[in-house]
């Protein structure tokens, strides 16, 4: 059957749309709006890195069409197109903000609005703190350009005097000084700068030397191809390999460059020159301020209204005053739903393990660790211990890697097992296995989850972790680790579903029976909740499901490659992304299977790279209450009419029953519930 699809790319386009949508929002508190053009710039430019990078090279080796639906080449047209027309509307949006900052004392200003008295604070910072950071480069058309680095600023400097005009260069030390600089205030009102501005303030003193009758800067950024050429040189180590390609990564080809549409012709043309842009790339001219991403992290300031209200961590019934985290897995499977449930459950499971003397070995997958993180840490101490410890660090965790070799030469010091991924995969799973000796017999308990083990991202992001000690999970585990450690050792996996072995000839399989039980006149059922659903084969199973007549409902945050409607207009399938306060990350798998209903939780989205080219497991869920409650997750994120915006054919991003029936905002809504049920 042949399914049309659409380019995953513009459809994640659409996603991002929709953290603009939060940005415009009155219900959402005003700093909160801001932060949403912050997390929407910071998405923008790793996708510029990652995702037109691939595109411009599918272009340039003359690749025709997409196995998710598209021409490369026109694909790249559409993204610009979008791109141009958001950021269009992201200026009005950031304009619309700082006026209802104003209205809350709150002003961000800039080198020209600052009166004597700001001025001469804003003098003496840059003397004190900024000066010393900066180092102007002179750009001459007979040197070559430097090395610009993707996450920073510039700005650019025209010295102009008799028409003719000297440039300069200055890198805004964003790495090294706060953006935000807060402007000492004698009443109630707040006032910010940026650093870039500080440094505009201060040209005069940063070029008197030079004989110039007017100065002005104008401040660009631009995006490099952040994939990694990885080849299979087996002379050099793997970590040797990553290293040079990050290194490369610093000076890759560029796919954009984003400045500011004030700036001079003849100087734009001058650092495209230089920097050898070419017709086929991205050039777009902006406002006075770029790098958004800063916003994500804008200061504290301002009346509690303009921010989410703090929510204290749900306390989970399973978790027994005086008896350890072990103990009580072993006698009930335990869920725990961050960031509803603290992170740090997890934290001081590890530590805890890393004492007990009957636990004699733990073994962890790592992707994306936090710095500084508690849980290497954890995993040091148990080394210490005596305990034997094997961590499974994934190089490849794009713009990680660095990190993760330093983690890795850590734990090796400690004498920690360290496996660095499996050669041709990549290690997404998110396991960790621990063995303790119980009765002269060894007893294993899992840890399997759907987001990364980062004691910061599980403050924003909605993930699951199913802890247990069930023999038929645990085994199966074992078997995961195995791989990792010996890849020829392929085991058997009854239970969980394991990328790249079993994963997607199983939900296949579990699409077709809720097809033949359709086709039976029985009840048949597909819920379906990822980041991610763009898998072609999936993909078709899907749509022939939904034309079988079953009930199919997809919740998906991000790229979604599916049309959901027939040419003939006729609506197949329910579909819908959710957008609010916390990142929905956690991937859920529903089969009613004639009433022997099966449900999974997963680290793996449908993507062909997840089904094919990654280790991924899904586990089955068997407490019967966690089934419960995962259904009236899945049930309740899908009545939102606040934050879940419907993903037509036409990605409109309308709100699913906006003002029908009583208001129900999920996230919140799910926070209650979680609540209610310790309480029981």
């Amino acid at each position: 059957m042949n399914v049309r699809l659409r380019s995953k790319e513009v459809s994640w386009l659409s996603f991002n749309d929709r953290l603009l949508q939060e940005a415009t929002r009155q219900e959402v508190p005003l700093i909160e709006r801001l932060k949403f053009l912050g997390i929407y710039s910071n998405n923008l430019d790793e996708f510029f890195r990652v995702r037109v990078a691939i595109l411009r090279r599918l272009a340039m080796i003359g690749q025709l069409t997409l196995a998710e639906g598209g021409n490369p080449r026109d694909v790249l047209s559409q993204i610009e197109e979008i791109v141009i027309e958001h950021s269009i509307r992201f200026e009005k949006i950031y304009n619309q903000i700082l006026k209802e900052l104003a209205q809350e004392d709150i002003h961000i200003i800039n080198e020209k609005q600052l009166s004597p008295e700001q001025g001469a604070y804003v003098t003496s910072y840059f003397k004190r703190e900024v000066r010393p950071r900066i180092m102007p480069i002179i750009l001459k058309k007979s040197t070559k350009m430097p090395i610009l680095r993707d996450d920073a600023i510039y700005l650019a400097v025209d010295m102009a005097k008799n028409k003719k005009s000297e440039y300069a260069l200055i890198e805004v030390p964003t790495d090294l000084l706060p953006r935000f600089v807060i402007i000492p205030s004698k009443d109630n009102k707040k006032y910010i700068i940026l650093l870039e501005d500080v440094i505009r303030f201060e040209l005069d003193d940063t070029f008197y030397m030079f004989n110039y009758q007017k100065i002005s800067s104008y401040i660009f950024k631009l995006t490099r191809d952040a994939e990694l050429d990885l080849d299979d040189d087996v002379a050099e180590s793997y970590v040797k390999l990553v290293s040079k390609s990050i290194v490369k990564r610093g000076n890759s080809a560029l796919v954009r460059f984003v400045h500011e549409k004030e700036i001079p012709e003849n100087l734009l043309s001058f650092l495209l020159l230089k920097l050898n842009f070419k017709k086929e790339d991205v050039v777009i001219g902006g406002s006075r301020i770029h790098n958004f991403k800063d916003f994500m992290s804008f200061p504290m300031v301002g009346a509690e209204h303009l921010y989410y209200k703090p929510i204290s961590p749900v306390k989970h019934k399973k978790l027994l005053q005086g008896q350890t985290y072990l103990n009580c897995i072993g006698k009930s499977d335990i869920l725990f739903h961050f960031p509803y449930h603290s992170f740090f459950h997890f934290i001081d499971l590890l530590r805890e393990v890393s004492i007990d003397p009957k636990v004699t070995e733990i073994k962890m997958t790592g992707y994306r660790m936090a710095r500084n993180s508690h849980i290497i840490n954890a995993l040091i101490n148990a080394a210490r211990n005596g305990k034997k410890v094997t961590m499974v660090l994934e190089l490849r965790a794009r713009f990680n890697e660095q990190e993760n070799i330093q983690y890795g030469n850590m734990l090796t010091k400690e004498n920690v097992k360290v496996i660095l991924g499996v050669p041709g995969l990549k290690v997404h799973s998110k396991l960790c296995l621990i063995t303790r000796k119980e009765k002269k017999e060894n007893r294993r308990y899992a840890l399997i989850g759907t987001g990364n083990f980062n004691e910061v991202t599980a403050k924003v992001f909605s993930d699951q972790l199913l802890c247990t000690a069930d023999q038929s999970i645990t085994r199966e585990v074992a078997r995961v680790f195995d791989f990792f450690d010996r890849n020829y050792k392929i085991g058997r996996f009854q239970h969980l579903l394991v990328s790249p072995l079993s994963m997607r000839t199983r939900v296949v399989a579990m699409i077709k029976q809720e097809i033949s039980n359709a086709k039976a006149g029985l009840e048949a059922r597909i819920y379906l909740k990822c980041n991610n659903l763009v898998d072609m084969e999936i993909i078709s199973k899907i749509d022939e499901a939904a034309r079988f007549g079953v009930d199919v409902r997809l919740n998906i945050r991000g790229m979604f490659s599916m049309y959901t409607s027939s040419a003939e207009g006729k609506v197949n399938i329910q579909a819908i992304g959710l957008i609010d306060r916390y990142l929905e990350h956690s991937r859920l798998y529903y089969f009613y299977n004639g009433g022997d209903e099966k449900i999974y939780i997963s680290s793996s989205d449908f993507m062909s790279r997840n089904l094919d080219r990654r280790v991924e497991v899904a586990v089955p869920i068997y407490d019967k209450e966690i089934r419960e409650e995962l259904i009236d997750f899945f049930n309740l994120q899908w009545r939102d009419n606040s934050s879940a915006r419907i993903l037509d054919n036409d990605l409109n991003n309308v709100i699913k029953n906006q003002g029908v029936g009583s208001l129900v905002k999920s996230q919140l809504g799910f926070y209650d519930y979680l609540n209610d049920r310790n309480v029981r």
